[in-house]
């Protein structure tokens, strides 16, 4: 994140699912390409951070059943 980048969202911010999320191999217990998370679930965020290589925030939401999945800011929006 440059120092001008301010995050969209803060941590506790109830937040929906813009798209459908799926296992990019970060879940084990998931298939690969498996569905984690569809369109218009409803999560909170719950710690917001970076990339460092590409400088871009990543939020990571909880969603309704435990499940933690890192959002880029096009994968949300406010709930």
């Amino acid at each position: 994140m440059s120092d001008n980048a301010q995050p969209k969202f803060g941590w506790g911010r109830r937040v929906r699912a813009a798209a459908d999320l799926f296992n990019d191999g970060s879940y084990p217990d998931y298939e690969p390409e498996a569905l984690l998370v569809k369109a218009g679930d409803l999560g909170e965020i719950v710690q917001v951070g970076a990339h460092v290589e590409s400088e871009t925030t990543v939020y990571l939401v909880e969603f309704y059943d435990k499940l933690v999945v890192g959002c880029f800011e096009e994968e949300i929006e406010a709930a």
